[in-house]
């Protein structure tokens, strides 16, 4: 349907909402169509960008809404960076302008000489604070003629994914396959094809990760969005009563927040109108899943994948009731393929480096980084994620460790997923990351860091536990109790983090 044939349909209709304010279609639609004629008039070089700081606010969608129709690529920025790492990516995006909100506007302001920001546009605070600046009430009321942009070419978004190198790279968002060539087409596919089924979408986490912004595909279908500013569990709950929300993207960290919160208050809300939930960002503890599949009932679809391929499987509830810890089957095109240490494909139930076949247009590109593109790809045509894992006989996607996250001790390859899927059915382990640290005499050995779920389980215990389902040299040879784990705004463990205090130096493996 559309932004526009929404609000020509039902002009009065709440089309987004944040924590403080709403828009219709109608408004919806002037305000897009009046910031696509600002960036164009900004942007006005080839390949120009204009960035976006990912506050979760009605400013944000309408931005990236915008730079889609006119042709011009947005970047989507976590508000949270420093003035430094603003600048570097600043340029690494060819970013002339920035939209920046409450969260973002300092960090932008120190970055924008250094970056040769043309503009800064800022929402959410007093016109003036900033001299000359200007103020996203003059974008989204400008009365600029908007350009004949039919024959624009198509730019999606620019997302930010720091990978295993610890460097941020570049990735446009993979939202249709494949692209079309102009900015026309590539809106009219979005529009013409939701992620999600049809009703209002709850938006959870950060406007700068590229599940939670995938809500962009169901706005510009003309459907609504809901957008929630802080994390909040109880609230969660309450928006999706109040506006019989039918979908959402969350992470298993949100999964656990919900389930902590006491039976009567859990039991208070409506949630029966949802209808489909993706989850995605990092394994979901077995038990948790089951809980929320009780509670949300059989509408979780997992999605794994990444910025840079988009989704490549997935699996329903009902699928993952029937195969616990697999990830699904992949999403066509794609083809799993799973090599061995000499890039030699193995057989069904065989651990070796997930890799997926697919067609160029489908393949990973990392903006202006042809180095790392190449370094992603194990074969001509097969590119990986990063993960290690094997295929069932029946086509099921198994992960079962990163393939940056293998610990070599005594000479052995050692995989921590298996040891952390094992402890996480612990009834006494509410989170686990299992990490390699340094030991004189195997190089390396591993050791769990065990959050635990009410009295802290005894090493002995938490061993013996293991040693039920893992050969003993798999087993952590150490466990440590922490109060939590780190883990990013998508939920994924920062290992890295986890293993600097044992190591002297920023290398983190024996060698």
């Amino acid at each position: 349907m559309g932004i526009g044939a929404r609000a020509r349909r039902e002009p009065a209709g709440v089309a987004l909402v944040d924590d403080t304010s709403r828009l219709t279609w109608a408004e919806l639609a002037d305000q897009v169509r009046a910031v696509a004629a600002e960036m164009l008039a900004v942007a006005d070089g080839d390949g120009a960008r204009v960035a976006v700081t990912g506050e979760n606010l009605i400013p944000t969608l309408v931005a990236h809404a915008a730079g889609i129709c006119a042709g011009v690529g947005t970047v989507a920025l976590s508000r949270q960076l420093t003035a430094g790492e603003f600048a570097d990516l600043l340029v690494d995006a060819g970013a002339v302008a920035a939209v920046a909100g409450p969260a973002g506007r300092e960090g932008i302001a120190r970055a924008a000489t250094s970056a040769r920001l043309r503009a800064v546009i800022v929402h959410g605070v007093s016109p003036g604070q900033h001299p000359g600046w200007t103020d996203w009430a003059d974008w989204t009321g400008s009365d600029r003629p908007l350009p004949a942009i039919a024959s624009r070419p198509a730019r999606p978004p620019l997302v930010y994914t720091s990978g295993t190198t610890g460097r941020p790279r570049g990735t446009e968002v993979r939202w249709t396959a494949p692209t079309p060539g102009t900015a026309a087409g590539y809106a009219a596919a979005l529009a013409a094809r939701s992620a999600f089924p049809p009703g209002p979408h709850l938006v959870v986490g950060p406007l700068a990760h590229n599940g939670p912004l995938s809500c962009l595909r169901h706005l510009l279908s003309g459907q609504p969005v809901v957008i929630l500013g802080r994390f909040d569990a109880e609230n969660v709950l309450r928006l999706i009563e109040a506006h019989r929300v039918t979908s959402s993207v969350l992470v298993p960290t949100h999964f656990a927040r919900l389930l902590a919160l006491p039976a009567d208050i859990r039991g208070r809300y409506d949630v029966t109108s949802l209808r489909s939930v993706s989850h995605t960002g990092s394994a979901c503890p077995p038990d948790t899943k089951r809980a929320m599949i009780n509670w949300f009932g059989p509408v979780l679809v997992e999605s794994y994948g990444g910025s840079e391929a988009g989704t490549v499987c997935r699996i329903t509830s009902d699928e993952w009731l029937a195969r616990p810890g697999s990830v699904g089957r992949c999403v066509p095109p794609f083809e799993a393929v799973v090599l061995d240490a000499d890039n030699a494909p193995v057989g069904a139930g065989e651990i070796g480096v997930l890799g997926f076949r697919a067609p160029a247009d489908r393949g990973i590109r990392y903006h202006g980084d042809p180095v790392k593109t190449a370094a992603a790809y194990l074969a001509p045509g097969v590119f990986t994620l990063g993960d290690i894992g094997f295929v069932d006989a029946d086509g099921y996607v198994h992960i079962t460790d990163r393939l940056a996250d293998m610990v070599v001790s005594g000479g052995v390859n050692l995989y921590p997923a298996e040891c952390e899927r094992v402890l996480a059915d612990h009834p006494a382990v509410a989170d686990v990351a299992v990490i390699g640290v340094p030991d004189a005499d195997l190089g390396e050995t591993l050791r769990a860091l065990i959050v635990p779920r009410g009295e802290p389980p005894g090493p002995g215990e938490l061993d013996r536990f293991c040693r039920l389902s893992l050969a003993s040299y798999k087993c952590p040879k150490s466990y440590e109790m922490l109060a939590e784990l780190p883990r990013n705004a998508m939920g994924k463990l920062d290992k890295k983090a986890l293993q600097r205090s044992y190591w002297r130096s920023e290398r983190t493996i024996a060698g």
